[in-house]
């Protein structure tokens, strides 16, 4: 069983009322329940955006910096 992770941030806008753009475009990522479930047991279930978020900002800057 797989549950799909969908993070829907506010669109970018520039009217100067409401909240500052985030600079962020959705996206939809298929990851299995077990994965998830590891995630929320070492972060929380409140969590889970900002791990991935973070996890997949690591993975590119050991990527693009294969010095390191």
């Amino acid at each position: 069983m797989m549950i799909v992770l969908e993070i829907y941030p506010l669109p970018d806008t520039h009217d100067p009322m409401g909240r500052p753009p985030l600079g962020m475009k959705p996206t939809t990522i298929r990851l299995p329940i077990e994965t998830i479930q590891r995630i929320e047991a070492l972060v929380g279930n409140r969590r889970l955006a900002v791990f991935v978020r973070e996890a997949i900002e690591n993975e590119l800057q050991r990527r693009e910096d294969p010095g390191r």
